[in-house]
């Protein structure tokens, strides 16, 4: 995969698949996001590294960055950005990380704030403290 955005062809209607090397790749069987008509809901991203696929070190607050960057990436690739962000669902694994979190994530959303969802799990892909999704719309 290069740094070229690539979409596969639509299964259906509109709908396709949005892929993009500068963000992480899938761990699994999904896709970074998918794009129907005007809509792109984009899979949770953890705070992996792109480049190596390794988990960023660092608190909450660094991790966060490194997830909104990945969000970013796959928006960017979908040609959108965090002010078409509509809603977001926020996962973490210490509900005493929720302040570091919100810093790291009013720096990216400022005025543009979408509706929101927190919620605490046990546990998260390869021990993240953070996961983000979000759906987005042109």
């Amino acid at each position: 995969m290069n740094d070229q955005t690539v979409a596969s062809r639509p299964r259906s209607g509109d709908r396709h698949a949005v892929l993009t090397a500068t963000a992480p790749a899938p761990i699994g069987p999904y896709s970074q996001a998918v794009r129907v008509g005007d809509d792109v809901y984009c899979s949770g991203q953890i705070p992996l590294d792109p480049v190596t696929g390794a988990l960023v070190p660092g608190d909450a607050r660094a991790q966060t960055q490194r997830v909104l960057e990945n969000l970013g990436a796959v928006l960017s690739a979908a040609g959108l950005d965090f002010s078409n962000v509509v809603k977001t669902t926020i996962f973490l694994i210490d509900m005493n990380d929720f302040a570091a979190v919100n810093e790291a994530y009013e720096a990216v959303f400022g005025d543009s704030k979408p509706a929101r969802s927190t919620v605490a799990v046990a546990a998260l892909p390869r021990d993240a403290r953070v996961e983000i999704d979000c759906i987005a719309c042109k």
